[in-house]
Formats: structure tokens, sequence, C-alpha cells
């Protein structure tokens, strides 16, 4: 993909690679990618190349028919909602859909950038900027949203569950929130953020 400046997006707006469009489905194009590629189903492929190595022994693509009441996110116990099994995908894919705990997001973290997942050049790579978000106050990697600081940053939510987790490997920092409300992770981690950045 090419790099483009903030300059050369605004002067060549429909060049392709010019400026972030983000989009779920993209990710499941990539997922498909993976497992016709290595000839493992995504779940099974991101177990093997990502939990196992990182350590992750709390995380997994549990089926929503069978997955423990505990994990359910709340929007599938209440009667005015219809169960997530009418409203996501069994099992879920590259967009999402994951169980896991913050311990072993954590763990991800330290995994990846020590290079147990892929190695230390790539994850250079992958926190190399590829796009200025200005309405966000963000730029935007290879998967992470990248935060004024460079800290790391992966979030996303959908019906029943919101997550946000920030890696600032500069400051030597970790922070990840986990809800069951679609957008309840966020104020609780913005305000993280403003505990911890120091103040000028």
């Amino acid at each position: 993909m090419t790099r483009h400046t903030p300059s050369e997006c605004l002067a060549n707006p429909n060049e392709p690679g010019a400026k972030l469009s983000y989009c779920n489905g993209g990710f499941v194009v990539l997922a498909m990618l993976a497992g016709r590629t290595t000839g493992v189903p995504f779940d099974d492929f991101v177990d093997q190349r990502v939990c196992r190595p990182a350590g992750m022994t709390d995380t997994s693509f549990l089926r929503s028919t069978n997955c423990p009441a505990a994990l359910r996110p709340a929007t599938s116990r209440t009667r005015a909602c219809a169960p997530m099994c009418f409203h996501l995908p069994v099992r879920a894919n590259g967009d999402g859909g994951i169980y896991t705990t913050a311990a072993d997001v954590h763990t991800l973290w330290d995994a990846l950038f020590a290079g147990r997942i892929v190695s230390v050049d790539t994850v250079a790579e992958m926190m190399s900027p590829r796009s200025d978000v200005p309405e966000l106050s963000m730029r935007y990697g290879l998967g992470f949203w990248l935060k004024p600081t460079d800290a790391a940053s992966l979030h996303g939510f959908d019906a029943g569950v919101g997550f946000v987790s920030v890696h600032d490997r500069h400051r030597r920092f970790t922070h990840t929130v986990l809800s069951n409300k679609s957008r309840g992770a966020w104020p609780v981690s913005q305000r993280i953020d403003q505990l911890l950045t120091p103040s000028t």
C-alpha cells in the first residue's frame, strides 16, 4: 500500500490508498484469504498462530449456540432483544467476535511486541502510520489505531459488547476495558487516558 501525506490525500482523494475508510467486510475478506492460503479454518488459524504462541489460555472463537451463560452479552439475556445467534454468526470471523479476558489481551500485547507472534520488524511495520484521521485525533497503521502519543489501540463493539485496549510501549502501560454495553468501554478508556496523560 502506498503511503500518502495528508496534503497528498487532499490533492488525490480518489487514488487507492489515499484515505482510510474502515470497513468490517475488509477483515472478513482477510480472514477468508488466510483460510484459503493456509488450508486452516480462521478460528483454528488464530488459535495456532496467535493464542498459543502468546499464551492466551482464556481466548477462543466460541459458538454462540453453546457459549457458557456467564459469557453471553447482556442483550442475549433480555426479552427486549433477540438472542445473539440471530444478530451475529454462530462462530465469529475476521471482523470480531472472539471471546477473551483483559488479562489475555495484556498477554497479547506483551507477546506481540516481544516478537513471539510475528517478527519485531513486522510489528514496526504494523505500527507505522498509513492514514491520518484528524476527526478522531488518531492515525491508522496496519490493524491498529495509533494515538498522538504513538500508543496502539484496538477497539470495537457490537450489540451488548464493547472493547477498548490501549498499549503504550514507551510509557510502559496497558489498559483494557470490557463492557456489556455497545459503547460502554469508551468513556472509561477516555478517562483512563486523561489520568495517564501528563498535563502540559
